[in-house]
């Protein structure tokens, strides 16, 4: 089975964000169907999911994705369902799973890192958009949580004025199902303080069929000198950032949604990862 891309309509040229069919094999089974009633189903998935990977890859508008991709409306549609129907966090976690088992790590991780990244948006996007004084950047914050391999947790879009340790908290507690294992926490010396680490084993603490308690450690790591330096451990969350900058699509944020933002976060990372599990797969 190849892993360049291959054409679900052989009628048109690949692009380099089609899937292959190695890695439409690993995301076929993820794909949530409808159900069995009603006309019969006539649109190809795959074809689908190209059509969301080239917007997001190359940044362009729904409306000018190429003729030889499904109808834009299609695609736009099957992504905002996905969307509201939470299945695209579904997904990236189930295949985050499938990757870390390929690395033969645990499904849980022992390590997280938290960050934000302030990022522009192209105009004033509904409610959720702000001014970053520190950065000096109007839009939005992304707050990412990741594993120790760097595969994202949580994540969480406000606008670019919020508290970064209150996101931080917010993706911890809505992602605690995924930290069963955390032991430690590393973080930037904006994460510093005692009530951000009382906060995190307040939502990290208690876990486990006996209820123990569990003191998960906040490691602030600091910087050292006044020129630029890789942090240990803290290099691991900034090249995410570095993998989202990959997709176009995220170089500012052009959603109006700040969950449809999230959604986007999520679909990139699915990409990257399938391709990633497609690659050690085709390698043994």
């Amino acid at each position: 089975m190849s892993r360049l891309p291959a054409i679900a309509n052989p009628q048109r040229q690949p692009y380099p964000s089609d899937l292959s069919d190695l890695e439409w094999e690993i995301l076929k089974p993820l794909v949530p169907l409808p159900k069995g009633f009603g006309h019969p189903l006539e649109v190809d998935f795959r074809e689908i999911f190209n059509g969301i990977f080239y917007v997001q890859r190359t940044g362009c508008q729904w409306e000018m994705m190429p003729h030889d991709l499904p109808p834009y409306s299609t695609v736009y549609r099957y992504f905002k369902k996905w969307q509201k129907g939470g299945f695209w966090q579904q997904m990236h976690d189930k295949i985050r799973q499938k990757l870390r088992t390929e690395l033969d790590r645990d499904e849980d991780s022992t390590v997280a890192i938290a960050d934000s990244q302030s990022v522009k948006t192209n105009r004033k996007k509904g409610s959720v958009y702000g001014f970053d004084g520190g950065k000096k950047v109007k839009g939005r914050k992304r707050h990412i949580v990741v594993d120790s391999q760097g595969l994202l947790i949580g994540v969480l879009v406000t606008e670019a004025n919020a508290s970064e340790r209150l996101g931080a908290v917010v993706v911890l507690n809505e992602a605690k199902e995924k930290l069963s294992k955390l032991e430690v926490l590393w973080v930037d010396q904006g994460y510093s303080g005692k009530n951000f680490a009382s906060a995190v084993q307040q939502v990290c603490g208690v876990r486990g069929a006996l209820r123990q308690q569990y003191r998960v450690r906040v490691e602030v790591i600091k910087r050292t000198a006044q020129t630029f330096e890789r942090l240990p451990k803290r290099w691991i969350v900034e090249r995410t950032f570095g993998w989202l900058n990959r997709f176009r699509r995220l170089s500012k944020d052009y959603e109006v949604y700040s969950d449809v933002s999230e959604a986007m976060i999520y679909g990139s990372l699915i990409h990257l990862m399938v391709k990633r599990v497609a690659s050690l797969r085709f390698t043994l």
